[in-house]
Order: structure tokens, then C-alpha cells, then sequence
């Protein structure tokens, strides 16, 4: 439920770039939504499809990159992605601590 005013303010900053850059129209925005950011990117796209109707983005194509999380090795340092149930690191099976990869959610970029 959370998703539709984050979608909707992530359409008036489309329009507000737009106009700032005498576009008339947007015509793709690029995100990037992290798995555990707390954003359902499906339910963004949803609602995206329905309040960019009536607006300057009602064209614009919506991409959304995903980032999953990942842990950083405690004796190596390598990143990886975690196994259900396990902070194994998979190289050299030390354990994994939390990272912010996956916790990303932002703008990448507008294309008007």
C-alpha cells in the first residue's frame, strides 16, 4: 500500500524534470528498487500504469532494476548472495554479515 505515494511522487519529480528541461513529454524512468528496500516493484509498476494516466508520463516507459541482497564475508570479503538458512560464504565458507546491497531505492535516471 505504501507503494502508491512513493510512485506518485516518483511521477511529480518526472514532471518536474521535464519541465524544467522544456520537455513536453517523459519518456522513461529508470529505477532501482532493492529487495529489501521495502518496496514491491510489481505494486510500482502497477500504480505507475494507473497515476501516470493523467500526466506528462503517461507514455513513458517505467524500468525498474532489481538489486538483491548480498553478505560480505567476514575472512575473505568477498560479497555474495545468501542461501536460505545460511550465512555461509560459498568461497571459503566463512560467515556473512548484512550489507546495504538490496536496500537501495532511487532514480537512476529520466529520459524525456
Amino acid at each position: 500500500m505504501h507503494e502508491y505515494p512513493i510512485t506518485k511522487r516518483i511521477i511529480e519529480i518526472s514532471e518536474k524534470f521535464a519541465k524544467e528541461n522544456h520537455a513536453q513529454e517523459v519518456k522513461q524512468i529508470n529505477l532501482v528498487v532493492g529487495e529489501y528496500s521495502g518496496y514491491v516493484a510489481s505494486s510500482i509498476e502497477l500504480y505507475f500504469e494507473i497515476i501516470a494516466e493523467d500526466s506528462i508520463c503517461k507514455n513513458a516507459s517505467l524500468h525498474i532494476e532489481r538489486v538483491k541482497p548480498k553478505l560480505k564475508c567476514d575472512s575473505c570479503g568477498k560479497l555474495f548472495e545468501r542461501k536460505p538458512f545460511s550465512f555461509e560464504c560459498p568461497y571459503c565458507r566463512g560467515e556473512g554479515r548484512p550489507t546495504e546491497i538490496g536496500q537501495e531505492f532511487y532514480i537512476k535516471s529520466i529520459e524525456v
